[in-house]
Protein backbone atom coordinates (compact mmCIF):
# COMPACT_ATOMS: atom_id res chain seq x y z
CA UNK A 1 0.00 0.00 0.00
CA UNK A 2 2.65 2.18 0.99
CA UNK A 3 4.52 1.66 -2.47
CA UNK A 4 1.45 2.21 -4.61
CA UNK A 5 0.81 5.54 -2.53
CA UNK A 6 4.34 6.69 -3.60
CA UNK A 7 3.55 6.32 -7.32
CA UNK A 8 0.52 7.67 -6.80
CA UNK A 9 1.65 10.78 -5.46
CA UNK A 10 4.77 10.77 -7.47
CA UNK A 11 2.45 10.61 -11.02
CA UNK A 12 0.44 13.70 -9.27
CA UNK A 13 3.20 15.83 -9.22
CA UNK A 14 4.95 15.09 -12.78
CA UNK A 15 0.74 15.88 -14.07
CA UNK A 16 0.68 18.87 -11.88
CA UNK A 17 3.90 19.73 -13.50
CA UNK A 18 3.47 19.42 -17.25
CA UNK A 19 0.00 21.01 -16.20
CA UNK A 20 1.94 24.16 -15.25
CA UNK A 21 3.50 24.25 -19.07
CA UNK A 22 1.01 23.46 -21.02
CA UNK A 23 -1.32 26.06 -22.88
CA UNK A 24 -3.54 25.94 -25.81
CA UNK A 25 -1.22 25.81 -28.77
CA UNK A 26 -0.72 29.24 -30.67
CA UNK A 27 -0.65 30.23 -34.58
CA UNK A 28 1.81 28.31 -36.68
CA UNK A 29 4.45 29.84 -38.63
CA UNK A 30 4.00 30.95 -42.08
CA UNK A 31 5.51 29.81 -45.09
CA UNK A 32 9.34 31.18 -45.54
CA UNK A 33 9.10 34.87 -46.33
CA UNK A 34 13.08 35.59 -45.55
CA UNK A 35 16.27 34.25 -46.31
CA UNK A 36 18.29 33.79 -49.49
CA UNK A 37 19.53 30.72 -50.78
CA UNK A 38 20.50 27.66 -50.73
CA UNK A 39 22.91 28.41 -53.24
CA UNK A 40 24.53 25.65 -55.70
CA UNK A 41 27.79 27.32 -54.52
CA UNK A 42 27.96 30.23 -52.12
CA UNK A 43 31.55 31.71 -51.55
CA UNK A 44 31.83 33.64 -48.24
CA UNK A 45 35.18 35.84 -48.65
CA UNK A 46 37.78 37.15 -45.74
CA UNK A 47 36.00 36.57 -43.13
CA UNK A 48 37.75 35.79 -39.17
CA UNK A 49 36.74 32.25 -38.13
CA UNK A 50 35.78 30.70 -34.71
CA UNK A 51 35.86 27.41 -35.95
CA UNK A 52 33.72 26.17 -32.51
CA UNK A 53 36.34 23.48 -31.98
CA UNK A 54 38.25 25.26 -29.77
CA UNK A 55 40.57 26.74 -32.00
CA UNK A 56 41.49 30.74 -31.86
CA UNK A 57 40.20 32.89 -34.07
CA UNK A 58 41.94 32.74 -37.72
CA UNK A 59 41.86 34.64 -40.36
CA UNK A 60 40.88 35.84 -43.43
CA UNK A 61 39.37 32.61 -45.02
CA UNK A 62 37.12 31.50 -47.74
CA UNK A 63 34.35 29.58 -46.98
CA UNK A 64 32.80 27.31 -49.86
CA UNK A 65 29.48 26.10 -49.78
CA UNK A 66 27.31 23.82 -51.85
CA UNK A 67 23.87 23.69 -51.31
CA UNK A 68 24.04 23.32 -47.47
CA UNK A 69 27.68 21.32 -46.62
CA UNK A 70 30.90 23.17 -46.39
CA UNK A 71 33.12 21.70 -49.11
CA UNK A 72 36.15 24.14 -48.75
CA UNK A 73 37.90 26.36 -46.02
CA UNK A 74 40.53 28.47 -47.25
CA UNK A 75 43.13 30.54 -45.28
CA UNK A 76 43.48 33.51 -47.90
CA UNK A 77 46.09 35.79 -46.51
CA UNK A 78 47.38 37.61 -43.39
CA UNK A 79 45.49 40.75 -41.23
CA UNK A 80 46.18 44.57 -42.00
CA UNK A 81 47.27 43.70 -45.45
CA UNK A 82 45.43 43.39 -49.03
CA UNK A 83 44.35 39.63 -49.46
CA UNK A 84 46.28 38.29 -52.64
CA UNK A 85 44.04 36.89 -55.32
CA UNK A 86 46.46 33.93 -56.26
CA UNK A 87 45.26 30.74 -54.13
CA UNK A 88 41.39 32.07 -53.22
CA UNK A 89 38.58 29.83 -54.53
CA UNK A 90 37.54 30.28 -58.01
CA UNK A 91 33.98 31.39 -58.51
CA UNK A 92 31.86 31.08 -62.09
CA UNK A 93 29.15 32.98 -62.95
CA UNK A 94 26.31 31.63 -60.81
CA UNK A 95 28.22 31.30 -57.99
CA UNK A 96 26.87 33.58 -54.96
CA UNK A 97 29.80 35.49 -52.93
CA UNK A 98 29.22 37.25 -49.87
CA UNK A 99 31.86 40.01 -48.64
CA UNK A 100 32.09 39.14 -44.98
CA UNK A 101 35.42 41.07 -45.12
CA UNK A 102 36.43 41.94 -41.59
CA UNK A 103 33.44 40.07 -40.15
CA UNK A 104 33.40 36.95 -37.28
CA UNK A 105 32.22 34.16 -38.36
CA UNK A 106 31.17 31.43 -35.72
CA UNK A 107 29.24 28.06 -35.65
CA UNK A 108 25.08 28.49 -35.58
CA UNK A 109 24.51 28.44 -31.95
CA UNK A 110 22.47 25.54 -30.44
CA UNK A 111 19.86 26.31 -27.75
CA UNK A 112 19.29 22.85 -25.72
CA UNK A 113 16.33 24.51 -23.94
CA UNK A 114 14.19 26.08 -26.34
CA UNK A 115 10.05 26.39 -25.92
CA UNK A 116 8.64 27.08 -28.88
CA UNK A 117 5.80 29.33 -26.90
CA UNK A 118 4.42 26.87 -24.23
CA UNK A 119 4.13 30.05 -21.91
CA UNK A 120 1.60 32.36 -22.50
CA UNK A 121 -1.35 31.74 -24.68
CA UNK A 122 -1.15 32.56 -28.32
CA UNK A 123 2.18 33.21 -28.81
CA UNK A 124 2.74 33.04 -32.87
CA UNK A 125 5.77 30.54 -33.79
CA UNK A 126 6.93 33.36 -36.12
CA UNK A 127 7.49 35.77 -33.09
CA UNK A 128 9.94 33.03 -31.91
CA UNK A 129 11.36 31.38 -34.24
CA UNK A 130 12.74 34.71 -36.22
CA UNK A 131 13.85 35.66 -32.68
CA UNK A 132 16.14 32.75 -32.69
CA UNK A 133 17.11 33.00 -36.02
CA UNK A 134 18.04 36.54 -35.43
CA UNK A 135 20.30 35.64 -32.48
CA UNK A 136 22.32 33.02 -34.52
CA UNK A 137 20.65 30.18 -33.10
CA UNK A 138 20.30 27.51 -36.12
CA UNK A 139 19.22 25.01 -33.74
CA UNK A 140 16.65 24.05 -30.80
CA UNK A 141 15.79 20.94 -28.52
CA UNK A 142 12.25 21.03 -28.02
CA UNK A 143 12.04 20.47 -23.90
CA UNK A 144 8.68 18.66 -24.07
CA UNK A 145 6.48 19.72 -26.87
CA UNK A 146 3.96 21.62 -24.66
CA UNK A 147 1.83 23.02 -27.11
CA UNK A 148 1.16 19.38 -28.69
CA UNK A 149 3.94 16.82 -30.09
CA UNK A 150 1.79 17.21 -33.79
CA UNK A 151 2.11 21.18 -33.58
CA UNK A 152 6.09 20.63 -32.63
CA UNK A 153 6.22 18.25 -35.37
CA UNK A 154 4.45 20.44 -38.58
CA UNK A 155 7.00 23.44 -37.60
CA UNK A 156 9.94 20.40 -37.40
CA UNK A 157 9.18 18.90 -40.72
CA UNK A 158 8.95 22.53 -42.32
CA UNK A 159 12.16 23.82 -41.05
CA UNK A 160 14.01 20.72 -41.89
CA UNK A 161 13.06 21.49 -45.33
CA UNK A 162 13.07 25.21 -44.98
CA UNK A 163 9.59 26.05 -46.06
CA UNK A 164 9.59 28.26 -43.00
CA UNK A 165 12.08 30.72 -41.38
CA UNK A 166 13.20 28.59 -38.54
CA UNK A 167 16.12 26.91 -36.64
CA UNK A 168 16.36 22.67 -36.82
CA UNK A 169 13.77 21.44 -34.12
CA UNK A 170 14.46 18.44 -32.32
CA UNK A 171 11.20 17.64 -30.18
CA UNK A 172 11.36 16.08 -26.98
CA UNK A 173 7.88 15.00 -25.13
CA UNK A 174 6.85 15.36 -21.96
CA UNK A 175 6.75 12.25 -19.64
CA UNK A 176 3.36 10.43 -20.29
CA UNK A 177 2.03 13.05 -22.44
CA UNK A 178 -0.21 12.15 -24.89
CA UNK A 179 -1.45 9.14 -23.08
CA UNK A 180 -4.76 8.56 -21.28
CA UNK A 181 -3.44 5.78 -19.55
CA UNK A 182 -1.89 6.61 -15.66
CA UNK A 183 1.94 5.04 -15.34
CA UNK A 184 2.81 3.56 -12.42
CA UNK A 185 4.74 0.63 -13.00
CA UNK A 186 7.75 -0.16 -15.32
CA UNK A 187 6.18 -1.96 -17.79
CA UNK A 188 3.55 0.90 -18.91
CA UNK A 189 6.52 3.51 -18.49
CA UNK A 190 8.39 1.12 -21.17
CA UNK A 191 4.75 0.98 -23.29
CA UNK A 192 4.78 4.68 -23.40
CA UNK A 193 8.37 5.25 -24.34
CA UNK A 194 7.90 3.10 -27.06
CA UNK A 195 4.55 4.50 -28.10
CA UNK A 196 6.46 7.98 -28.08
CA UNK A 197 9.12 6.62 -30.22
CA UNK A 198 6.45 5.49 -32.80
CA UNK A 199 4.72 9.34 -32.73
CA UNK A 200 8.39 10.60 -33.92
CA UNK A 201 9.40 12.21 -30.48
CA UNK A 202 13.08 12.33 -31.00
CA UNK A 203 13.67 12.37 -27.25
CA UNK A 204 12.04 12.31 -23.70
CA UNK A 205 11.64 15.40 -20.91
CA UNK A 206 11.38 13.82 -17.37
CA UNK A 207 9.91 15.59 -14.25
CA UNK A 208 10.26 12.77 -11.69
CA UNK A 209 8.32 9.42 -10.78
CA UNK A 210 8.95 6.29 -8.79
CA UNK A 211 12.68 4.72 -9.04
CA UNK A 212 11.29 1.98 -10.99
CA UNK A 213 9.38 3.83 -12.93
CA UNK A 214 12.44 5.78 -14.24
CA UNK A 215 14.77 3.25 -14.17
CA UNK A 216 12.46 1.46 -16.77
CA UNK A 217 11.32 4.68 -19.04
CA UNK A 218 15.22 5.09 -19.06
CA UNK A 219 16.45 2.00 -20.10
CA UNK A 220 13.75 1.96 -22.65
CA UNK A 221 14.35 5.13 -24.00
CA UNK A 222 18.20 4.02 -23.90
CA UNK A 223 17.06 0.78 -26.13
CA UNK A 224 14.95 2.71 -28.23
CA UNK A 225 17.58 5.30 -29.15
CA UNK A 226 15.80 8.56 -27.84
CA UNK A 227 17.21 11.11 -26.00
CA UNK A 228 16.71 11.88 -22.43
CA UNK A 229 16.33 15.21 -20.16
CA UNK A 230 15.43 15.84 -16.51
CA UNK A 231 14.06 19.06 -14.44
CA UNK A 232 14.71 17.12 -11.16
CA UNK A 233 11.23 18.24 -9.64
CA UNK A 234 11.56 18.88 -5.36
CA UNK A 235 8.63 16.64 -5.17
CA UNK A 236 10.40 14.00 -6.74
CA UNK A 237 13.77 14.52 -5.95
CA UNK A 238 15.01 12.64 -3.04
CA UNK A 239 13.23 9.65 -4.92
CA UNK A 240 15.72 10.14 -7.77
CA UNK A 241 18.70 13.08 -7.62
CA UNK A 242 20.60 13.97 -10.67
CA UNK A 243 23.35 10.92 -9.59
CA UNK A 244 20.96 8.68 -9.24
CA UNK A 245 19.40 9.52 -12.55
CA UNK A 246 22.53 9.50 -14.12
CA UNK A 247 23.82 6.52 -12.78
CA UNK A 248 20.05 5.40 -14.40
CA UNK A 249 21.12 6.28 -18.31
CA UNK A 250 19.68 9.91 -17.81
CA UNK A 251 21.94 11.82 -20.28
CA UNK A 252 21.51 15.54 -19.35
CA UNK A 253 19.93 17.35 -16.49
CA UNK A 254 18.11 20.83 -17.11
CA UNK A 255 19.09 23.67 -14.58
CA UNK A 256 20.14 22.58 -11.53
CA UNK A 257 17.34 20.78 -9.31
CA UNK A 258 18.79 17.19 -7.77
CA UNK A 259 22.29 18.04 -7.73
CA UNK A 260 22.43 19.89 -4.63
CA UNK A 261 20.38 17.30 -3.69
CA UNK A 262 22.88 14.81 -4.83
CA UNK A 263 25.72 16.77 -2.69
CA UNK A 264 23.90 16.70 0.42
CA UNK A 265 26.16 15.33 3.21
CA UNK A 266 24.59 15.36 6.85
CA UNK A 267 20.80 14.87 5.00
CA UNK A 268 18.85 13.45 2.62
CA UNK A 269 16.00 15.89 2.10
CA UNK A 270 16.05 19.85 1.49
CA UNK A 271 14.96 21.35 4.73
CA UNK A 272 11.96 23.57 4.04
CA UNK A 273 10.58 25.70 6.48
CA UNK A 274 7.22 24.38 8.48
CA UNK A 275 4.85 26.89 6.13
CA UNK A 276 6.32 25.68 2.68
CA UNK A 277 3.78 25.31 0.29
CA UNK A 278 4.87 23.33 -3.23
CA UNK A 279 2.07 24.85 -5.11
CA UNK A 280 3.14 28.42 -3.88
CA UNK A 281 5.40 29.26 -6.48
CA UNK A 282 6.76 32.30 -4.45
CA UNK A 283 7.46 29.77 -1.48
CA UNK A 284 8.87 26.92 -4.25
CA UNK A 285 11.67 29.73 -5.84
CA UNK A 286 12.31 31.23 -2.23
CA UNK A 287 13.79 28.08 -0.55
CA UNK A 288 14.84 26.82 -4.36
CA UNK A 289 17.35 30.22 -4.00
CA UNK A 290 18.52 28.31 -0.20
CA UNK A 291 19.34 25.19 -1.48
CA UNK A 292 22.77 25.07 -2.94
CA UNK A 293 23.96 26.13 0.78
CA UNK A 294 22.79 23.18 2.06
CA UNK A 295 25.40 21.22 -0.30
CA UNK A 296 28.55 20.07 0.11
CA UNK A 297 31.41 22.88 0.01
CA UNK A 298 33.39 22.84 -2.99
CA UNK A 299 36.64 20.37 -2.90
CA UNK A 300 35.09 18.19 0.08
CA UNK A 301 35.31 14.37 -0.94
CA UNK A 302 31.41 14.16 -1.51
CA UNK A 303 31.74 17.57 -3.69
CA UNK A 304 34.39 15.62 -5.84
CA UNK A 305 33.08 12.35 -6.02
CA UNK A 306 29.55 13.41 -7.31
CA UNK A 307 31.72 15.45 -9.79
CA UNK A 308 33.90 12.62 -11.05
CA UNK A 309 31.21 10.18 -11.21
CA UNK A 310 28.80 12.26 -13.75
CA UNK A 311 32.25 13.73 -15.65
CA UNK A 312 32.89 9.51 -15.40
CA UNK A 313 29.22 8.75 -17.08
CA UNK A 314 29.68 10.90 -19.86
CA UNK A 315 26.62 13.34 -18.70
CA UNK A 316 25.82 16.91 -19.77
CA UNK A 317 24.28 19.79 -17.44
CA UNK A 318 22.46 22.28 -19.35
CA UNK A 319 22.23 24.64 -16.38
CA UNK A 320 20.21 27.66 -18.27
CA UNK A 321 21.42 30.29 -16.03
CA UNK A 322 19.50 32.99 -17.64
CA UNK A 323 16.36 31.65 -16.90
CA UNK A 324 16.55 32.46 -12.83
CA UNK A 325 18.12 35.47 -12.70
CA UNK A 326 15.25 37.62 -12.34
CA UNK A 327 15.48 36.04 -9.18
CA UNK A 328 19.15 37.35 -8.10
CA UNK A 329 18.06 40.97 -9.61
CA UNK A 330 14.51 41.43 -10.49
CA UNK A 331 14.65 44.73 -11.49
CA UNK A 332 17.86 44.60 -13.86
CA UNK A 333 15.23 42.06 -15.92
CA UNK A 334 11.58 43.67 -15.82
CA UNK A 335 13.92 46.61 -17.02
CA UNK A 336 15.86 44.98 -19.63
CA UNK A 337 15.92 47.01 -22.89
CA UNK A 338 14.56 45.22 -25.13
CA UNK A 339 11.38 44.74 -23.25
CA UNK A 340 10.30 47.83 -25.62
CA UNK A 341 10.13 46.78 -28.60
CA UNK A 342 10.57 43.11 -28.95
CA UNK A 343 8.38 41.86 -25.93
CA UNK A 344 4.88 40.55 -26.69
CA UNK A 345 2.12 42.95 -24.63
CA UNK A 346 0.85 39.04 -24.04
CA UNK A 347 3.90 37.67 -23.05
CA UNK A 348 4.31 40.56 -20.58
CA UNK A 349 1.25 40.16 -18.90
CA UNK A 350 2.28 36.46 -18.04
CA UNK A 351 5.55 37.69 -16.62
CA UNK A 352 3.76 39.56 -14.23
CA UNK A 353 3.37 38.67 -10.91
CA UNK A 354 0.59 36.08 -10.75
CA UNK A 355 -0.74 33.08 -8.33
CA UNK A 356 -2.06 31.33 -11.25
CA UNK A 357 0.93 31.63 -14.07
CA UNK A 358 3.80 29.54 -13.71
CA UNK A 359 7.31 31.35 -13.03
CA UNK A 360 5.44 35.05 -11.94
CA UNK A 361 6.08 34.25 -8.54
CA UNK A 362 6.72 37.64 -7.60
CA UNK A 363 4.25 38.24 -4.62
CA UNK A 364 6.53 39.88 -2.40
CA UNK A 365 10.09 39.52 -4.03
CA UNK A 366 12.57 41.04 -1.02
CA UNK A 367 16.34 42.08 -0.61
CA UNK A 368 16.92 38.87 1.32
CA UNK A 369 15.48 36.61 -1.30
CA UNK A 370 17.70 38.41 -4.29
CA UNK A 371 20.98 37.89 -1.83
CA UNK A 372 20.26 34.35 -0.95
CA UNK A 373 19.92 33.67 -4.85
CA UNK A 374 23.39 35.63 -5.77
CA UNK A 375 24.91 33.23 -3.21
CA UNK A 376 22.93 30.56 -4.66
CA UNK A 377 24.63 31.21 -8.17
CA UNK A 378 28.18 31.51 -6.52
CA UNK A 379 28.09 28.04 -5.65
CA UNK A 380 26.63 26.79 -8.56
CA UNK A 381 28.87 28.55 -10.69
CA UNK A 382 31.46 27.02 -8.86
CA UNK A 383 30.02 23.72 -9.14
CA UNK A 384 29.85 23.84 -13.12
CA UNK A 385 33.40 25.52 -13.92
CA UNK A 386 34.71 22.88 -11.70
CA UNK A 387 32.32 20.16 -13.43
CA UNK A 388 33.85 21.71 -16.85
CA UNK A 389 37.54 21.88 -16.19
CA UNK A 390 37.64 18.26 -14.85
CA UNK A 391 36.23 17.14 -18.64
CA UNK A 392 32.24 18.01 -18.00
CA UNK A 393 30.01 18.82 -21.18
CA UNK A 394 28.50 21.87 -20.44
CA UNK A 395 25.52 22.86 -23.25
CA UNK A 396 24.01 26.51 -23.45
CA UNK A 397 19.63 26.63 -23.22
CA UNK A 398 17.97 29.62 -22.60
CA UNK A 399 14.37 28.49 -21.43
CA UNK A 400 12.83 31.85 -22.72
CA UNK A 401 9.33 32.42 -22.22
CA UNK A 402 9.15 32.61 -18.80
CA UNK A 403 10.27 35.04 -15.94
CA UNK A 404 11.04 37.93 -18.18
CA UNK A 405 13.22 36.41 -21.00
CA UNK A 406 12.62 36.39 -24.30
CA UNK A 407 13.49 34.20 -26.73
CA UNK A 408 16.91 34.69 -28.25
CA UNK A 409 17.88 37.73 -26.24
CA UNK A 410 18.20 35.19 -22.89
CA UNK A 411 20.26 32.91 -24.97
CA UNK A 412 23.08 35.54 -25.53
CA UNK A 413 22.73 36.13 -21.70
CA UNK A 414 23.51 32.72 -21.28
CA UNK A 415 26.81 33.30 -22.54
CA UNK A 416 27.32 35.75 -20.88
CA UNK A 417 26.57 34.06 -17.54
CA UNK A 418 28.57 31.12 -18.14
CA UNK A 419 31.91 33.72 -19.02
CA UNK A 420 30.85 34.70 -15.00
CA UNK A 421 31.12 31.18 -14.17
CA UNK A 422 34.93 31.06 -15.29
CA UNK A 423 34.50 29.54 -18.68
CA UNK A 424 36.92 31.63 -21.41
CA UNK A 425 35.35 32.80 -24.40
CA UNK A 426 36.45 30.07 -26.76
CA UNK A 427 34.98 27.64 -24.12
CA UNK A 428 31.29 29.73 -24.23
CA UNK A 429 31.26 29.46 -27.88
CA UNK A 430 32.14 26.04 -27.74
CA UNK A 431 28.98 25.18 -25.14
CA UNK A 432 27.45 26.44 -27.50
CA UNK A 433 27.87 24.92 -30.59
CA UNK A 434 29.63 21.73 -30.78
CA UNK A 435 28.81 20.55 -26.94
CA UNK A 436 24.84 20.89 -28.12
CA UNK A 437 25.52 19.23 -31.04
CA UNK A 438 27.62 16.49 -29.67
CA UNK A 439 25.08 16.18 -26.53
CA UNK A 440 22.33 15.55 -29.13
CA UNK A 441 24.60 13.06 -31.55
CA UNK A 442 24.71 15.27 -34.09
CA UNK A 443 28.26 16.44 -34.20
CA UNK A 444 28.91 14.76 -37.41
CA UNK A 445 26.74 17.47 -38.94
CA UNK A 446 26.51 20.61 -36.74
CA UNK A 447 28.34 22.50 -33.91
CA UNK A 448 31.16 23.67 -35.96
CA UNK A 449 32.62 25.11 -38.98
CA UNK A 450 33.74 22.51 -40.78
CA UNK A 451 34.31 20.56 -44.18
CA UNK A 452 31.67 17.92 -44.77
CA UNK A 453 29.49 19.80 -42.16
CA UNK A 454 25.89 21.65 -42.76
CA UNK A 455 26.35 25.23 -43.71
CA UNK A 456 25.19 26.82 -40.10
CA UNK A 457 26.85 29.71 -39.51
CA UNK A 458 26.39 33.15 -37.30
CA UNK A 459 28.33 36.29 -38.99
CA UNK A 460 28.80 39.51 -37.00
CA UNK A 461 30.52 42.54 -37.30
CA UNK A 462 32.40 43.09 -34.35
CA UNK A 463 34.87 40.54 -32.31
CA UNK A 464 32.30 38.31 -30.00
CA UNK A 465 35.70 37.17 -28.26
CA UNK A 466 36.12 40.33 -26.64
CA UNK A 467 32.18 41.09 -26.28
CA UNK A 468 29.24 38.83 -26.32
CA UNK A 469 27.21 41.67 -26.29
CA UNK A 470 28.21 42.41 -29.69
CA UNK A 471 25.43 39.28 -30.07
CA UNK A 472 22.10 40.81 -28.79
CA UNK A 473 19.87 41.79 -31.10
CA UNK A 474 20.02 45.81 -29.38
CA UNK A 475 23.63 45.33 -30.08
CA UNK A 476 25.99 47.10 -28.11
CA UNK A 477 25.67 50.39 -26.53
CA UNK A 478 29.11 52.97 -26.93
CA UNK A 479 30.38 56.21 -27.57
CA UNK A 480 31.00 56.34 -31.19
CA UNK A 481 34.10 58.00 -32.97
CA UNK A 482 32.01 61.57 -32.71
CA UNK A 483 32.04 61.25 -29.07
CA UNK A 484 28.52 60.32 -29.43
CA UNK A 485 26.74 57.08 -28.03
CA UNK A 486 25.11 54.81 -30.01
CA UNK A 487 24.33 51.01 -30.74
CA UNK A 488 26.11 48.45 -32.70
CA UNK A 489 23.60 46.13 -34.96
CA UNK A 490 24.26 43.14 -33.41
CA UNK A 491 24.36 39.74 -35.96
CA UNK A 492 24.11 40.79 -39.53
CA UNK A 493 23.60 36.85 -40.98
CA UNK A 494 22.48 33.94 -39.41
CA UNK A 495 23.49 30.89 -42.43
CA UNK A 496 20.83 27.72 -41.60
CA UNK A 497 21.73 25.40 -44.22
CA UNK A 498 22.82 27.30 -46.69
CA UNK A 499 20.28 29.78 -46.54
CA UNK A 500 21.30 33.60 -45.99
CA UNK A 501 19.12 34.99 -43.53
CA UNK A 502 19.51 38.96 -42.64
CA UNK A 503 19.37 38.77 -38.99
CA UNK A 504 18.52 42.76 -38.77
CA UNK A 505 15.72 41.76 -41.52
CA UNK A 506 14.29 39.23 -38.72
CA UNK A 507 14.43 41.18 -35.76
CA UNK A 508 12.01 44.48 -37.49
CA UNK A 509 9.88 41.33 -38.70
CA UNK A 510 9.32 40.83 -34.89
CA UNK A 511 8.95 44.61 -33.86
CA UNK A 512 6.31 44.82 -36.05
CA UNK A 513 4.40 41.86 -34.58
CA UNK A 514 4.82 43.35 -31.57
CA UNK A 515 3.85 46.92 -32.35
CA UNK A 516 0.90 45.27 -34.71
CA UNK A 517 -0.45 43.63 -31.23
CA UNK A 518 0.48 46.46 -28.79
CA UNK A 519 -1.93 48.43 -31.53
CA UNK A 520 -4.70 45.91 -31.53
CA UNK A 521 -4.71 46.73 -27.55
CA UNK A 522 -5.37 50.38 -28.61
CA UNK A 523 -8.37 50.02 -30.63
Amino acid sequence: MKTIKTIALAMVAMAFTVAAYAVQAPPKAPERDRGEGPYERLVLRGGTLINGEGAPPFGPVDIVIENDRIVNIVSVGNPGVPIKPEGRPEAGANDKELDVSGKYILPGFVDMHGHIGGSAKGIPAEYVLKLWLGHGITTIREPGSFNGLDWVQWHEKRAADNRITSPRIIPYVGFGQGWDKPIYNGEQAREWVRYIKDQGAKGIKFFGASRKVMEAALDEANKQGLGTMMHHAQLNVMSMNALDSARSGLTSMEHWYGLPEALFEEQRVQDYPADYNYNNEQNRFEEAGRLWKQAAEPGSEKWNAVRDELIELDFTINPTLTIYEASRDLMRERQAIWHDEYTLPRLWDFFEPSRYAHGSYWFDWTTDNEIAWKKNYQKWMTFLKDFHENGGRITTGSDSGYIYKIYGFGYIRELELLREAGLNALEVIHAASLAGAEALNMEDDIGSVAIGKKADMVIVNENPMDNFKVLYGTGHFKLDDNNQPMRTEGIQYTIKDGIIFDAQQLLQDVKAIVAEEKADRQK
